[in-house]
């Protein structure tokens, strides 16, 4: 940020005091979309840093024409965890805060980052996340999977609701989020490790240490996939080794098949009411999910080959990933 464009901002604006990172790589129409909602949202662009992964469809050319700052890093040194708090590093000093979006979720209103951010007038608050509404076109299933997970009504979740809210306490999104640096920091930052569920993993650090989070669903973004019931088992068989990667996660907040019980009941229900010809779909998508899962909670014990194969993920089983405390076959 030039002198001169800082001397035009109002430095008591918490937007000015944060970095907004977007990890991308061949984010097509959709980043472009988005790009151009963050960039009308801000009153300059360079609080944006966007780390590109070897994108071959322009994307990165996107980000400069929007004003974004640009980092590329080769597409195999990509990592969940690892790439966010290298940004961090990266593009953080002298903040207070950061958020994350992921490439395809766009602003529901040039406020939104700011909203979010007011989450943390409460210094207990060591992270919040935004609302998440389906994209414009959705399907019944994406529709359902926005509407369960992200209520009307704003909450902040501390340890004490773990009892109560079991696994859900520890939800959060990086596809919309936002960190306090100095609660990322204290509990240890970012994960190297994981599959995915680096915010997930934090948001575990960040109870345990007595931080709350805060869902803010004033703040709003547009987020949501149409996946084939194949790429929803490659995707859940992805959070199961998450979960077995995550042991704490399951130890204090509960397992996670109630959760799991309570979203088929209601998305059985919601395509009642909603589209009835998709009725006939729900058991053979919550089967394959639920298949997905349970391999991938053993994946220590199923050949790296077969892992790549089942997961969404694939970028994670090249090489030897720091990930393995068990001897398995290959």
């Amino acid at each position: 940020m030039t002198e001169d464009c800082a001397a035009a901002l109002d430095l008591s604006d918490p937007l000015v005091r944060a970095r907004i990172i977007v990890p991308v790589r061949n984010g097509g129409a959709r980043w472009r979309e988005g790009a151009h909602a963050l960039r009308t949202a801000l009153p300059d662009p360079s609080l944006v840093a966007v780390v590109d992964s070897g994108s071959t469809d322009g994307s990165d050319r996107v980000a400069i024409e929007c004003g974004f700052a640009l980092e590329r890093i080769d597409p195999s040194a990509f990592n969940h965890g690892a790439t966010r708090q290298w940004a961090i590093d990266r593009f953080c000093a002298g903040r207070s805060f950061v958020i994350f979006l992921t490439q395809d979720a766009v602003l529901e209103g040039a406020d939104a980052p700011r909203t979010l951010l007011s989450s943390f007038s409460d210094p207990s608050v060591g992270a919040a996340y935004g609302r998440q509404i389906p994209h414009h076109g959705a399907g019944p299933f994406e529709a359902h999977m926005a509407l369960f997970n992200y209520e009307s009504a704003s909450v902040t979740r501390s340890l004490a609701d773990a009892n109560r809210l079991g696994i859900k306490t520890a939800y959060l999104s990086n596809s919309f989020a936002a960190y306090r640096l100095e609660a990322l920091r204290a509990c240890g930052g970012f994960p190297s490790h994981l599959i995915l569920g680096e915010d997930t993993f934090v948001a575990v650090r960040m109870l345990l240490a007595g931080w709350t989070l805060r869902y803010c669903a004033q703040a709003r973004v547009r987020h949501s996939h149409s996946y084939s019931i194949a790429q929803e088992a490659r995707r859940y068989f992805d959070f199961g080794v998450m979960h077995a990667q995550l042991p704490e996660l399951l130890r204090h907040f509960g397992a996670a098949e109630g959760e799991g019980i309570r979203f088929v009941l209601s998305e059985l229900r919601y395509c009642a009411a909603n589209a009835p010809m998709a009725l006939p779909l729900c058991p053979v998508r919550n089967a394959a999910k639920y298949l997905g899962y349970r391999l991938g909670r053993q994946f220590r014990w199923l050949p790296r080959g077969l892992c790549r194969r089942l997961s969404m993920t694939k970028v994670f089983w090249n090489g030897d990933a720091p990930l393995h405390s068990r001897t398995r076959p290959r």
